[in-house]
Formats: structure tokens, sequence, C-alpha cells
């Protein structure tokens, strides 16, 4: 159960860090929020892994792919994913690319590393993709002023990005005896090679735009501390311990989580979403049921 229990606390990560990292989308370009969210999580990695003895070993081939990892999944995938936060807000961005990334991941995983889904598996992924969808028809249905077709589409990219760095994470895990922060440590090295070069080439801003430099800076902090150095580690501990379309299912329960906080927060849930929400949870509950308990 670590591996299950790992995927939920980096759903609860995902909830509260993107609702803080929507904020701060006022502020940094999507570019330049990836950067500094990743040069604070290695921060606050390296000393971890520096104390903790190397008991592993790795061959250059596998430190590359860890590397290429980190760069869709983290690089492409968390920048795709604030572009959707400025877009559509968080609700709407977590509940498509936490709820796509099952699918992509599931079909990715029986290609590169033969994880094979039974029947029961794929029809609690269809109930939630179906899920999606219609959340989605009914937020352009209601929300048409603030509907953004290609908010969806960077949320969808996110998705794809997400699961390619889950798939190659949850090879070099299991075929390598590296530890969860190790892995972690290298996969935000790769990611913040690509954002590095993304930005010289773009001619990015490196600095946030605000007027209240120290509030911006201590949200930041916060939002970087949950949800890229606690969510990245957790996210590797779980794909170490359980296969890697289970865990990205797990991770899709933010999308409840998400909304729950918006509620909380004392914005207004339709009776629709809220229902569909809870269908795409049945259909997690589904596929994890189908995993320990087939038929």
């Amino acid at each position: 159960m670590i591996g299950e229990i790992a995927a939920l606390s980096t759903a609860c990560c995902w909830a509260l860090a993107a609702r803080l990292f929507r904020r701060l989308g006022a502020s940094f370009s999507p570019l330049a929020l990836n950067f500094w969210k990743g040069l604070a999580a290695i921060a606050v990695l390296l000393p971890w892994t520096w104390l903790m003895p190397a008991s592993f070993s790795l061959s250059q081939m596998d430190i590359l792919w860890l590397l290429l990892s980190g760069v869709i999944g983290i690089g492409l995938g968390d920048t795709f994913f604030f572009q959707a936060l400025n877009k559509i807000g968080d609700s709407q961005t977590i509940l498509v690319a936490e709820t796509l990334a099952p699918l992509f991941t599931a079909l990715q995983a029986m290609a590169w590393i033969a994880e094979w889904l039974t029947w029961q598996q794929w029809l609690g992924i269809a109930i939630v993709i179906m899920s999606v969808d219609m959340i989605i028809r009914l937020h352009k249905r209601s929300q048409l002023q603030n509907f953004e077709m290609s908010g969806f589409v960077c949320a969808g990219l996110a998705a794809l990005c997400q699961a390619v760095g889950a798939v190659i994470s949850r090879d070099i895990l299991t075929t390598t005896s590296i530890d969860p922060a190790n892995a972690s440590q290298i996969r935000l090295l790769g990611g913040m090679a690509i954002i590095i070069l993304l930005m010289l080439i773009g001619r990015r801003r490196w600095l946030p735009v605000t007027h209240n430099a120290r509030r911006t800076w201590r949200l930041f902090i916060l939002a970087s501390l949950v949800g890229t150095f606690a969510a990245l580690y957790l996210q590797m501990l779980a794909f170490s311990h359980t296969k890697a379309a289970i865990v990205q299912t797990l991770f899709a329960t933010s999308v409840i989580l998400s909304l729950g906080l918006a509620w909380l927060l004392g914005e207004r849930v339709s009776r629709q979403s809220l229902g569909w929400s809870l269908m795409a949870l049945l259909g997690v509950a589904i596929l994890i049921g189908a995993e320990h308990f087939p038929l």
C-alpha cells in the first residue's frame, strides 16, 4: 500500500499547489514559474541527497533516460500545466490533465514496459474519460465568456508529457536500485536544462512583475515546497511500488480535492460538475479495485 498512499498524498499536494500556482501566474510567466520552482526544489533536494549515502549504480543510458523524463515531464509538462492554469483555472486544468494522464500512461506502459491492464481497468479508464468530456462540455456551455480551447489543449499536452515522464521513471525505478530522492534530483536537472534553453531562446523575463515582492516570494516558496519538492518525491516513491497506470489514476483524485477546495473558498461548484466528478472517481475506484480484487 506504500505506492497507493504516496500517490494519494501526491494528489493532495497537487490540489493545493495548483491553487497557489494559479495566483502566482499573475506575476510569473509559465516558463519563469517553472524555472524558479525547479530551482527551489533542487536547493532542498541537494543537501538531502548529499547526506544520504548513494547505494545505487546507474549506467550512462539510465541517467540519460531519467534526464529525458525530466525534460518531458517537468520541463515541458509543467510549463503546459501552468499555461493552462492561467487560461482555464486550477479546477478545470487538474480535471483535464490528471484524468487524461491515466489513459496516456496505460497505453504507453503497455508499449514500453509491458504493463497490461484488464478489461475492468479499461472500463474504469473509459468512465473517467467520459466524465472529463462531460464536465468540459458543461464548462463550455455555462461559461462561454471564460472558455479558452487553447487552455484545454495545454492541459491535454501536460497530461501527455506527464504520462511519458511517468512511464520512463517507472522503468528506471524498477530496473535499477536508485532511490526516489536521487531519481527526483536527476529528473529536475533535465527539466531545468530545457526550461533555461527555452527561456534564453524566447528571451523570457526571469523575475516576476509584482507590487508586493515579499508576499509573492513567500507564496512561491510555499507552493514550491508543496507542489514540487514534496509532490515530486512522493510521485517517485509511488512509481517505485505500484504500476504506472494505477499511480497516474490515483493522481486523478486531485480533481475532487481541487473542487472541494474551491467549495471551501466559497466558489460555486455546479451539481452537474460535482456529479460527473463523482462519476470520474467511480472510474478510479473500478480501476484500483480491478488491480487488487480481479474477477
